[in-house]
């Protein structure tokens, strides 16, 4: 429904009701789980060993748990589209929200992209030369081919074309895949830890011999929260719920303990078949591949397979709902267009929100793999931002003492990100990314200043938060 302020010519515009508690705990997890829970336990058990690696993981979701505590608040007290970025402005102000929705976008909208080119990384490892055709530039160190552009763009238009159509057909769809992508993870398990080769003793020494091991589960650790990024998908699709809101509390520490059991599984089942610092003497281009195989043989890979494609697609379809309902919230606080606002269909979807995430999903694959991780490396900063005003703000709300002690670790997060030394210190190659991005938005916002600072807070009340005075 529309609804007209008294004495305001400005609308607000909602969104229909029709998501229940199982496809929005399914947008979470799949927005959790991708590609990188099958990458990067070779990488982990080379930092930390096997006990290091899971310990990280275990205080990464811990961490989660107590930062979704204010979630779970906020999405209670504030049922609307747009999450973090509503939050930020309730609890202070619209140029803090601004500056919080700002970093939020691009985040959200690059994980899409580096979804969709995990795409063809899978492909690639199962059929090595099938998209190698149609050579067109390098960028970056990375060779872009037509093949590899095809079958990133045909997966973001697939999904973009399902959000296109409504958030039921969105939910219903999520679910499915996630439920495939937890089946498959339990076989690939079970099949590993069942076999001939595998044994627990594969998996000593327990931490990492060249590193101490607070060193290593401190590495681990600093890239651990940014494992979980997607239990926000949760507030993002606040407004469409079905369900009471109070619901969403729950959801979302079921998102992050069953996310957080599917990373250690990946983990303990890349290392227990095969001893696990010989599997990782040698340079290989997929750890957990090569040891399932070894486990159950091409069987395994096929499982493993189907794993990471539901991750993968999962992800790109749980993000760009996300994105999208972003822009939406701030094309309706009039920070951006009112474009962004335009409704259509049966169900009432952001499909004005939903072209213009799937139209920049599509231009950065032209970029390259490497420079979607700067932009995604980079957008952590925006993630970790919004963890600290949500917790921030629900602290302001009442919310004490957890939510003020999740906005000190969303802040030692932020500070992992920029202290010079620290384990997740980020790369040049994305600070360059956040001084781009910066100078855009500050030129943006200074362009908008006066047009925003005219928006009453009564109205722009109403607009964010659906709150009359």
């Amino acid at each position: 429904m529309d609804h007209t302020i008294a004495g305001s010519a400005g609308k607000r515009v909602s969104l229909e009701k029709t998501m229940n508690p199982a496809g929005v705990l399914a947008l979470a997890i799949g927005s959790i789980i991708g590609w990188g829970c099958f990458i990067l336990p070779g990488s982990m058990l080379q930092t930390a060993g096997p006990l290091g690696a899971a310990t990280a993981i275990l205080l990464g979701g811990l961490v989660m748990l107590i930062i979704g505590k204010s979630y779970g608040h906020m999405i209670a007290r504030l049922p609307v589209s747009g999450g973090e970025f509503a939050y930020a402005y309730h609890g202070f102000g619209r140029n803090h929200a601004f500056a919080c929705g700002w970093f939020l976008a691009l985040g959200y909208v690059s994980i899409i992209p580096l979804n969709a080119t995990a795409l063809t990384l899978l492909v690639q490892f199962i059929a090595p030369d099938l998209l190698n055709w149609g050579y067109l530039y390098s960028i970056a160190n990375d060779d872009i081919y037509l093949g590899e552009l095809a079958m990133a763009g045909g997966a973001i238009l697939l999904f973009g074309i399902l959000n296109f159509v409504g958030s039921k057909l969105v939910s219903q769809t999520q679910t499915y895949m996630v439920a495939l992508l937890v089946i498959a993870v339990v076989i690939i398990a079970a099949g590993a830890a069942t076999s001939e080769q595998a044994s627990i003793g594969h998996l000593e020494p327990v931490f990492a011999q060249d590193t101490a091991p607070w060193a290593g589960i401190l590495k681990v650790l600093a890239i651990a929260p940014f494992l979980f990024v997607g239990f926000d998908t949760i507030p993002q699709s606040a407004e469409e719920y079905k369900f009471s809101p109070s619901l969403a509390s729950k959801l979302i520490a079921w998102s992050i303990v069953i996310g957080t059991l599917i990373y250690v599984a990946v983990l303990l089942e890349t290392g227990v078949v095969i001893p696990w610092p010989e599997l990782v003497s040698e340079e290989r281009s997929w750890y957990t591949g090569f040891a399932l195989e070894a486990a159950v043989g091409k069987a395994g890979i096929v499982f493993l397979a189907v794993a990471i494609c539901m991750g993968i697609c999962t992800g790109i379809n749980g993000f760009m709902v996300a994105t999208s309902r972003l822009l939406f919230s701030m094309g309706r606080a009039k920070v951006l267009p009112d474009w962004f606002t335009r409704v259509k269909g049966e169900h009432r979807v952001p499909r004005h929100a939903i072209v213009f995430s799937v139209v920049l999903a599509l231009v950065a694959p032209l970029f390259g793999r490497n420079v979607i991780i700067w932009v995604v490396d980079m957008a952590a900063l925006g993630t970790a931002f919004g963890y600290m005003y949500t917790c921030f703000s629900a602290w302001k709300d009442g919310r004490k003492p957890v939510a003020l002690f999740g906005g000190l670790l969303s802040l030692g997060i932020l500070l992992l990100l920029t202290l010079p030394g620290s384990p997740g210190f980020m790369s040049e190659e994305s600070w360059w990314a956040c001084l781009v991005w910066v100078v855009l938005g500050t030129v943006f916002y200074l362009g908008e200043r006066k047009k925003l600072a005219s928006i009453p807070k009564q109205e722009m009340d109403y607009l964010i938060l659906d709150q009359e005075s």
